[in-house]
């Protein structure tokens, strides 16, 4: 069974940092490519970044490109999001997960709240 666990999360200013992480298990993770997905209230879940299976090759959205890096360690099954320069407006669930997404395999996400 895949499964993902994320965590990191929390309550941070305006300007601030967060780091957050994403265990995988169930999968060959290191064949798989893998995203980071973002839902804020009231909106639908959308992606925010991905990332090759190697971790050679990244994606972001526009309104995270230059604040936001994905990585991941193959030896560990985990994935990363280093946020920078947040802002309210970035403030959702934060998910990880396949990409495309195995559609049965969401986690319980993990919460970023950016303000003052």
């Amino acid at each position: 069974q895949v499964r993902f666990v994320e965590s990191g999360g929390g309550l941070v200013q305006p300007g601030g940092s967060l780091r957050l992480s994403c265990a995988a298990s169930g999968m060959p993770f290191s064949l798989n490519h893998m995203g980071w997905y973002r839902q804020a209230p009231g909106n639908q879940r959308e992606l925010v970044a991905r990332i090759s299976g190697g971790g050679v090759s990244t994606y972001y959205v526009d309104f995270v490109k230059g604040r936001f890096t994905i990585s991941r360690d193959n030896a560990k099954n985990t994935m990363y999001l280093q946020m920078h320069s947040l802002k309210p407006e970035d403030t959702a669930v934060y998910y990880c997960n396949r990409y495309p997404d195995i559609a049965d395999a969401w986690g319980q996400g993990t919460q970023v709240t950016v303000s003052s």
